[in-house]
């Protein structure tokens, strides 16, 4: 959603950071390139104004001026400012209230208030080991209970069971008293939806409130709706009084405006941002991982947060041990391929990454997308356990009948094979230095970021690390200069599955190293 934003700003900033010296007129038509890029990306208006001016009072002071790298401070200053615009500390779902505690959902038609009350239960459950029961008020729009009950049959959470002719406010107190007496420790209230906000919504809304006493009211937020979303907020919170907000369809294509204007024109945080379709695609919203993604500095807390739920630590342990012994075949590779989509794909991976953001565009025009995954997926899977165990069985007969089978082919067939056979090569590499290698690359890197003394010289263990530490890892990360844009040249050419000479396959990345903590 951000990246349009990112190449405008990355573009203006980069321009301040390659001069030697800096004047008030530089500053002054950089900051106009930056009101411009926000207004275009749909900010508020006056988010807008109050940004640059805070932004140009810090950056035309005569110690920045005369500062060894005035651009970088610049920089600085413009990621400090877009922080502090979207709410300087990230704020969660506050469950600190005697159970059953209530949260009610409210918003449009159409915004996805069912499918975020699935995803918030299913993320209470699943990471905050809560009991939850799901209710819904909607009694206007067609299935709107029964969309609810399938959501919750497939995430295994339990529903309010539905009373035909019942109204949203009676509803609501029978939801919290069967909460009361299941032993519930959460009751989600799934409110119902207009086209447009109305009169009759709003007594609704606040007769719910009165009866159920929720602890949180979430408004949950169309972000490709841009401003109007905003408008929004501070109808629902004028009338109802809302704690927080709920951003859907943050992996669209809208220019993000919505995302960066809420704080600072509400008052009220962003707590949850949805980023796909799928029952686990809810991410919590932290402002500063946002602006280091917007200036391409990278979020590797993400990053790290994400291998450790996706990845299999046993699967990942077994991986290290063939490794070890030089061994790596088609069904590792596929194990790392899949992975990798977890994961997000490489797209998603390369915008984690800092200063990697730029080339995602380079590699889709290099061909390396991850509908290239998909392709090399089909091809493995259009083999035999034994083809996969030993590639070299596959003559051209065999290649053929693959092809026919996965729809690609034979060049696609050779290119995938001479990648695992490189790949291999390099395990094998790695297996005869006892992962002395490895432990080299890994040490070079934490001695970087100023952590060479953690596990003799190598990368510290992410599995013993919290949220805050791993936070704290990659402040430490930005304090060393790892993070900026470029930081890191020798990546791009030597990141597995980028078409490097010595690394072009997969297996050595991010999916398959050891040590990372254990899928919950």
């Amino acid at each position: 959603m951000f990246e349009n934003l990112q190449d405008r700003l990355g573009s203006i900033l980069n321009g301040l950071t390659g001069r030697g010296a800096l004047s008030e007129a530089d500053v002054s038509a950089a900051l106009r390139e930056v009101r411009r890029a926000l207004l275009e990306a749909d900010v508020a208006l006056e988010v807008v104004r109050s940004f640059t001016d805070r932004v140009r009072e810090k950056a035309v002071g005569a110690e920045i001026l005369k500062s060894i790298k005035p651009g970088q401070m610049v920089v600085k200053i413009v990621h400090d400012e877009l922080i502090e615009m979207l709410g300087s500390e990230g704020v969660g779902i506050d469950l600190n209230a005697p159970a059953p505690v209530v949260i009610m959902m409210v918003g449009l038609q159409g915004s996805g208030k069912t499918t975020t009350t699935a995803k918030i239960a299913n993320r209470l459950v699943t990471r905050e080991r809560k009991k939850v029961l799901m209710a819904s008020l909607d009694t206007r729009r067609p299935a709107a209970q029964e969309q609810l009950r399938q959501l919750g049959v497939q995430v295994s959470i339990d529903t309010l069971p539905v009373i035909a002719g019942q109204s949203p406010e009676d509803i609501a107190s029978r939801a919290v008293q069967a909460a009361k007496l299941g032993g519930h420790d959460v009751v989600i209230l799934d409110t119902a939806g207009r086209t447009h906000i109305d009169e009759p919504l709003m007594q609704e809304m606040a007769e719910i409130k009165r009866r159920a006493k929720p602890h949180e009211i979430l408004l949950v937020a169309d972000s490709l709706t841009g401003q109007d979303a905003v408008n929004l907020a501070r109808s629902f919170d004028e009338r109802v009084g809302i704690t927080g907000l709920v951003l859907t369809r943050m992996d669209g294509d809208g220019r993000g405006g919505a995302a960066l204007s809420m704080r600072a024109v509400t008052g009220k945080p962003v707590k949850l941002i949805g980023t796909g379709e799928r029952m686990g695609e809810l991410d919590e919203f932290h402002p500063r991982r946002i602006a280091d993604r917007i200036l391409g500095m990278g979020d590797i807390v993400s990053l790290v947060e994400k291998a450790a739920e996706n990845i299999d630590a046993e699967k990942a342990a077994a991986m290290a041990a063939k490794m070890a012994k030089g061994k790596f075949d088609l069904n590792d590779l596929a194990d790392q391929l899949k992975q990798m989509q977890k994961m997000g794909g490489m797209g998603g991976i390369m915008g984690l990454m800092p200063g990697m953001s730029g080339m995602k565009d380079k590699m889709a025009a290099a061909g390396l997308d991850d509908s290239l995954f998909k392709r090399q997926l089909a091809i493995i899977s259009s083999m035999t356990k034994a083809e996969r165990a030993n590639p070299d069985l596959l003559k051209h007969s065999r290649k053929k009948r693959i092809a026919a089978g996965s729809g690609t082919d034979a060049a696609d067939i050779n290119k995938l094979l001479k990648m695992h056979r490189q790949m291999a090569d390099m395990m094998k590499l790695m297996g005869k230095n006892k992962g002395g290698m490895m432990k080299q690359m890994m040490g070079g890197l934490a001695n970087k970021m100023g952590l060479g003394g953690l596990m003799g010289g190598g990368m510290p263990d992410l599995a013993n690390m919290d949220p805050k530490q791993l936070e704290a890892l990659a402040k430490q990360a930005e304090a060393s200069g790892l993070m900026k844009p470029g930081a890191m040249p020798g990546l791009p050419g030597g990141l597995p599955g980028l078409g490097a000479p010595k690394l072009p396959g997969l297996g050595g990345g991010l999916p398959g190293l050891p040590g990372l903590p254990k899928k919950k």
